[in-house]
């Protein structure tokens, strides 16, 4: 009885598809999660991510008086995940400061999310990165009403034309 031992280009193939096994194994298991397409609510309603995130794309307004302030933001959310406010706020005694910030934005099928890589033109402290969160509620096409369940207020934003004045 003769015995093949593996040598030679059988010993290479064999471990080459050892190695391509284990490989396809390892990328599978490691791959993430695709994310979802759609979400459910609690309230039952199902949006699709990619839906929402079009929706969402355009120049929006919050208008704002709290304690004799009145602010009026722009916030533009760029179809590529990039975003800018500009900020206007009107103190009791008619002072007047503007602001511009930048950023990243994403839409996870709840939430709205804005991570800030400039406030008011400089970049934000390494050890304190802003960021803002609103579980969003589309009222109508060009209107939207957020929760910030931190800072526990409401929003209200509505679809404006681009290059609308602050």
């Amino acid at each position: 009885m003769s015995r093949r031992s593996l040598s030679g280009w059988r010993a290479k193939a064999a471990i080459a598809l050892g190695v391509a096994t284990i490989a396809l194994v390892l990328a599978s298991h490691d791959r993430p999660r695709s994310p979802e397409r759609v979400t459910q609510h609690a309230d039952g309603e199902q949006v699709d991510v990619a839906e929402g995130a079009q929706r969402l794309a355009g120049t929006w307004l919050r208008e704002q008086t709290e304690q004799g302030v009145r602010s009026r933001r722009l916030l533009q959310l760029a179809p590529d995940g990039a975003f800018r406010e500009r900020v206007r706020i009107v103190t009791d005694t008619g002072e007047v400061s503007e602001q511009e910030h930048a950023g990243t934005w994403l839409y996870d099928g709840t939430n709205l999310k804005r991570k800030y890589t400039l406030m008011n033109g400089s970049p934000p402290s390494r050890l304190k990165l802003p960021f803002a969160t609103f579980e969003i509620r589309f009222e109508s096409r060009n209107e939207f009403v957020g929760r910030d369940h931190i800072h526990r207020n409401t929003v209200r934003y509505r679809r404006v034309e681009p290059g609308t004045a602050l």
